[in-house]
């Protein structure tokens, strides 16, 4: 027979017998999903129950608390009386209550982690009972193989030691390890908790049987952490398996696509110091139209009077410089590699390579340029068929449609021409030994006056040329920038700063950049 009322039993609450104010709660129990509404006028007797310690059943009284401040959505209060339960709220059972609940908790719970960590002394500490719900939820999926899940709670709470359990109790540990990183990189904000968290995952690709070096330095490069990343490199490079040798070129070659300039400087200068002999190594740092590589070496020079004349006084033994024949076979093999690693990260290789293969690849059809030039008769279209050209031929250093144009180029005028003059630093991309001889005909020149379109879009193109790979030109375009008085050539000088000294940290730049934007 089913009940068609609660009253009974509720009355049973008020008996003075603890064991009948039991079993009245075992029936609220199990009936409060559909009773809940009449249970609701008496839950001030449930509460006085479960807030008296001596009562053997108190847990229970906060149980049938917490489901009927469920059912009238009071979801704070359900969840408070759901802690005071105890283990009798299973995080493991299948219904909506269990799950709403738990979503509350953890809620509550990252809510209190995340202030207790980013401010530990006015924050107050995490509450217990909570850390216990959330600990068995974990649990609970690590027992049903969800390990994804798992570790999305652990990076929501801040538990890198659930995180380390999540990915090595996998059955696929890369795969998680991937999939780690990349919800790492696109969904953790903060950025120191995402750096603990990088610096965690280059421990744990770092352990694997054959470790991951590649997305290791992928974290490092995050990280700005270069001498971490030189170390690896120069580990591989010592090592006579030659899988380990090729592993470091392939790392190479990655950092110089992923990389800042400042980074790869950085990563340069460390391995340099790494080699048998630093000295022997080749130079990449070669300055194009400028002075500034003489000026620095005297310089340097002078800075190091001080120190020689310091030397004299202590009279220190001289130091002796060993050569390429002085090396051990082991030696001479580290040397080899530093130096090919140095080609790699200096971007030599890749340049050079992407460079050939676009040259050598070039279909672009000439007849379809010719085609738009004819067509349309308006400056705006003229613009638009230059950069049209700019972008078929990008990296392909060739001009010939330009050059069987020129009447037609020279119709470009102010802005236009600037922008005319800029494209042939797209045609040119990554040709840049011979870029200021490309450029020299518009660059800007000490004598006669000129409206600075044309030299401003050469500094433009130039800085193309160099994009996020210019150190061998920054100090020149620093200088013409320094030096220019008209207005557009300032503009494309900016832009070309702008592009060369991508990602290299330089204050002077940045410094001579600002004082042009306030000169405008």
């Amino acid at each position: 027979m089913s009940l068609t009322s609660a009253a009974g039993i509720i009355s049973l609450l008020d008996e003075p017998m603890p064991d009948l104010k039991v079993f009245a709660l075992k029936k609220l129990d199990n009936i409060v999903e559909e009773f809940w509404p009449e249970i609701s006028e008496s839950i001030e007797k449930i509460e006085m129950l479960h807030e008296d310690r001596g009562f053997p059943e108190n847990k229970l009284a906060g149980m049938v608390a917490s489901k009927v401040f469920y059912h009238l959505g009071s979801f704070e209060d359900a969840l408070t009386y759901a802690l005071g339960a105890g283990d009798l709220f299973d995080v493991n059972a299948r219904n909506e209550y269990t799950e709403t609940i738990i979503a509350k908790c953890i809620d509550f719970y990252i809510a209190q982690r995340v202030q207790f960590i980013e401010n530990p002394k006015e924050a107050t500490a995490v509450d217990e009972r909570l850390e216990g719900i959330v600990n068995r939820m974990i649990q609970r999926c690590l027992d049903d193989n969800q390990f994804r899940q798992a570790l999305g709670i652990a990076l929501e709470t801040r538990r890198m030691d659930i995180f380390t359990v999540a990915i090595m109790k996998s059955d696929d540990v890369r795969g998680m390890l991937a999939y780690a990183y990349n919800v790492t990189m696109s969904l953790i904000q903060n950025r120191g908790f995402r750096n603990e968290v990088l610096r965690c995952l280059v421990g744990l690709y770092k352990d694997l049987g054959v470790p991951d070096y590649v997305n290791m330095c992928q974290c490092l490069i995050f990280l700005e952490d270069p001498l971490a990343v030189a170390e690896m490199l120069d580990a591989l490079t010592r090592s006579v398996v030659e899988t380990n040798n090729l592993m470091a070129y392939q790392i190479a070659f990655d950092l110089y696509e992923s990389a800042t300039q400042e980074f790869l400087g950085n990563v340069l200068q460390a391995l340099k110091d790494t080699a048998p002999i630093p000295t022997a190594l080749p130079s990449t740092f070669k300055p194009q139209g400028t002075t500034s590589g003489d000026a620095a070496a005297k310089s340097d020079e002078d800075k190091a009077k001080p120190d020689e004349d310091i030397t004299e006084e202590k009279e220190p033994e001289p130091k002796v410089e060993r050569t390429i024949d002085s090396l051990n076979e082991v030696e001479k093999l580290h040397q080899k590699n530093i130096e090919k690693l140095i080609s790699i990260l200096s971007g030599e290789i890749s340049i050079d390579l992407q460079l050939q293969f676009l040259i050598r690849s070039n279909h672009a059809d000439l007849q379809v340029l010719r085609g738009t030039k004819e067509a349309v008769r308006v400056s705006i279209c003229h613009t638009a068929t230059v950069i049209a050209n700019a972008f078929m031929h990008s990296g392909t250093t060739s001009d010939q449609f330009l050059r069987d144009n020129l009447d037609w180029l020279a119709r470009a005028i102010n802005w236009a021409k600037l922008t005319a003059t800029a494209s042939l630093g797209v045609i040119h991309r990554g040709h840049e030994k011979d870029s200021l001889a490309l450029m020299q005909s518009y660059l800007p020149k000490e004598a006669g006056p000129s409206s600075g379109y044309s030299e401003g879009g050469a500094l433009y193109a130039l800085g193309l040329i160099h994009a996020n790979h210019g150190a061998n030109i920054i100090d020149y375009l620093l200088q013409q920038l320094k030096d220019a008085q008209n207005e557009n050539v300032r503009h494309g000088g900016c832009l070309g700063l702008g592009l060369a000294g991508m990602g290299t940290h330089r204050q002077d730049l940045y410094e001579q950049l600002k004082f042009n934007l306030y000169q405008e």
